[in-house]
């Protein structure tokens, strides 16, 4: 029976991709790169360090990975306090009171910064819902490595074929198949240009699962 699920955060709680996209393509402006959406597509689902450690060898970008991060984070925070009407995606809060209201755990899995993740819980008051939150800044390499989503299922204290993930992007995607765990593929209107095909399900909407349904998967 499955015990756990384990949520990506941006594409799958929250649509921050567009602030992400603004903040982002601010800064290339600023630095005078031209990444194309073919680029930053490939992009989607890695940790911002690692976008920018990427970025540097493309480029030849001169300033150190952890300076181009913080600038970067900058004019995302400014965006994301400016943006009134960001809001969680449709279906996934009462999915997630379900989940918990059903004692299934809920874990965090997510390529943000915990400074992001910190602030995307806190607006929405997230926090008493989930067990643990798992950022991709700890971790050397972004999803598709699978070692995030490896750490996640160490820490729900279950076994691997006691948890589910819940992924938007193709890297996230791969990340989880990866770690050898069941993942739903979320088809986000937000998320264009990625590929789910791996997933175990794809869905459309969060009214496609609840506490029952998600019990009864096996593997």
């Amino acid at each position: 029976m499955i015990k756990t699920v384990i949520f990506d955060m941006d594409g799958v709680i929250v649509d921050t991709e567009p602030v992400h996209y603004f903040a982002y393509h601010k800064h290339f402006d600023h630095l005078g790169i031209d990444v194309t959406d073919e680029m930053y597509a490939t992009l989607t689902g890695n940790s911002t360090k690692n976008v920018y450690q990427k970025l540097k060898e493309t480029f030849g970008l001169t300033e150190e990975v952890e300076a181009l991060v913080q600038r970067k984070r900058n004019f995302f925070n400014d965006a994301f306090d400016e943006k009134e009407d960001l809001d969680l995606l449709e279906g996934v809060r009462k999915l997630i009171v379900d989940l918990y209201d059903n004692g299934i755990q809920l874990i965090l899995a997510s390529s943000a910064s915990k400074v992001t993740i910190n602030r995307v819980f806190n607006r929405f008051k997230l926090h008493q819902y989930f067990t643990h939150i798992v950022s991709g800044e700890d971790f050397p390499k972004s999803k598709p490595d699978p070692a995030i989503f490896i750490k996640a299922a160490e820490l729900s204290g279950h076994a691997k074929n006691e948890c589910i993930i819940i992924e938007d992007s193709t890297n996230g995607v791969k990340a989880a198949k990866g770690a050898g765990i069941y993942c739903v593929g979320y088809t986000s209107i937000h998320s264009q240009g990625q590929h789910l095909e791996e997933a175990d399900v794809i869905i459309n909407h969060f009214d496609e699962l609840n506490s029952d349904k998600i019990k009864q998967i096996t593997l």
